[in-house]
């Protein structure tokens, strides 16, 4: 298995473990590289083809006067193909996206997990914080 930072040149395999139809993929590559600074992707491979995804979205908070550089990371779009699961593929992603956050001096990552993965996140290292929030627009079909 191999872990690397990966571009606009993966878009179509990006793509695909995202279920992007073949009719949106110029638009999606054209969005992985809008976002090249700000959503960084990591992809595992195996045998040479992409397996997982992750990627590590970089953002900045306000100043402050004890501190200008207010940049946070989070967590998105962790992907592994089922048949590559249990394998330790999410992990070492995780742990790729994790290394590049403290390589960027971030003050925190954060992720938006699903039932099923709050375990697999807190053996990475994640915790629940009392002060983080949500706030959810309703759509007039979830009211």
């Amino acid at each position: 298995m191999i872990i690397r930072k990966a571009g606009t040149a993966d878009a179509a395999a990006l793509a695909e473990l995202r279920g992007i139809d073949a009719d949106n993929l110029a638009a999606y590559t054209g969005w992985v590289d809008a976002h090249a600074e700000t959503h960084l992707p990591f992809v595992a491979e195996v045998d040479g083809s992409v397996v997982g995804a992750a990627w590590l979205h970089v953002a900045e908070r306000v100043p402050g006067n004890a501190s200008l550089d207010r940049r946070y990371g989070d967590v998105q779009s962790v992907e592994v193909r089922e048949e590559h699961r249990n394998r330790g593929i999410g992990s070492a992603l995780i742990a790729a996206i994790l290394a590049e956050a403290a390589a960027r001096g971030l003050l925190h990552v954060t992720v938006h997990s699903g039932r099923r993965a709050v375990d697999f996140y807190q053996r990475a290292g994640f915790r629940h914080h009392r002060r983080l929030l949500l706030w959810k627009q309703v759509s007039e079909a979830d009211a």
